[in-house]
């Protein structure tokens, strides 16, 4: 039987940090990335895609936003959806035409996702994450009063929107992930999925929070049983001491010495943390099961064991 594995794509697996960024760029790298995806098709693995969204859905919001005096802005959630759709478009698209060049017939789908959070997460009290544009002082505060937004100065720059980052707890679409999987390719929990609550009647409502996509993407491993949680990043390994002198990179990692490194603080909050947390705690749910946390070009390497950090359990 195949291994199944979730594979999480970074943004420099969507956009280069040296191209404009359009469409057209962005279908440009996604061709690229998709290359090294179809690799791991061929060797026979299971896989499922997530991806993140940030960028993508910021200026799906600034051009909603900048457009308001002429049709109404959108939902930050249904700009949220919006990144889904296109980004899973352009995945589909490259990824299929990388699959037939190597003579692999297989379907590659996108499921719109939503992901359930929970209304009394802590982040809903202290909203940190900024999406959307900036704007001057007094027009921060109007939005505040008559949208109800959350609106904090950023470093000099202006005032933005902040919203809540809540942890992941239900892939709502998981069942439908489930029966695509053995035949279809599945980009799902894109941007870390839509985050929506539970009402007291069992419907959904969106959020305006942003999920991380690293989470979601164990989440699904989790549900979907999978035996591999890979995360893709800029990086071939993670590493303690990163950009010292003394950085060392890590190879293979159990989840008390990953957890010893992450008290230490040894890894960003807005990068490697919440890489390194989404692998223990996949790996903490699935003792016999691995995550490992590499680059994009190195990702058959580092399924073989020869490079990346992997994250095991404790013997």
């Amino acid at each position: 039987m195949s291994e199944k594995i979730v594979v999480a794509l970074g943004g420099n697996a969507l956009q280069a940090a040296d191209k404009e960024p359009t469409a057209e760029a962005q279908l440009q790298v996604v061709q690229e990335t998709c290359a090294y995806i179809a690799e791991l098709c061929g060797r026979g693995y299971e896989i499922g895609i997530v991806h993140g969204n940030g960028p993508q859905v910021g200026r799906i919001l600034l051009a909603s936003e900048t457009a308001k005096d002429v049709t109404p802005a959108m939902p930050f959630d249904v700009c949220g959806a919006m990144s889904q759709g296109y980004i899973g478009y352009h995945i589909q698209q490259a990824l299929r035409e990388q699959l037939l060049k190597r003579g692999i017939d297989t379907n590659v789908a996108t499921v719109i996702t939503q992901v359930v959070v929970d209304a009394e997460d802590p982040g809903f009290r202290n909203p940190t994450k900024p999406i959307g544009p900036f704007y001057k002082e007094a027009e921060a505060k109007e939005l505040e009063e008559t949208k109800g937004y959350a609106m904090k100065e950023d470093a000099g720059r202006g005032w933005r929107r902040v919203v809540a980052s809540p942890i992941p707890k239900e892939v709502v679409e998981i069942d439908a992930v489930r029966k695509l999987w053995e035949t279809t390719v599945t980009i799902s929990c894109g941007g870390g999925g839509i985050p929506v609550i539970k009402k007291s009647d069992g419907t959904l409502q969106g959020v305006p929070a942003v999920i991380d996509k690293d989470f979601a993407a164990e989440l699904l491993a989790e549900e979907i049983g999978a035996d591999v949680l890979m995360i893709l990043t800029a990086v071939e390994k993670a590493a303690i001491n990163f950009n010292t002198p003394d950085q060392v990179d890590l190879d293979t990692i159990t989840v008390t010495e990953a957890e010893k490194y992450c008290e230490e603080g040894h890894f960003a909050s807005g990068s490697m943390l919440p890489k390194i947390q989404a692998a223990i705690k996949f790996v903490k749910a699935n003792p016999k099961k691995k995550a490992i946390i590499s680059s994009l070009d190195k990702a058959l390497e580092a399924l073989n064991g020869e490079t990346g950090t992997i994250i095991v359990a404790d013997k």
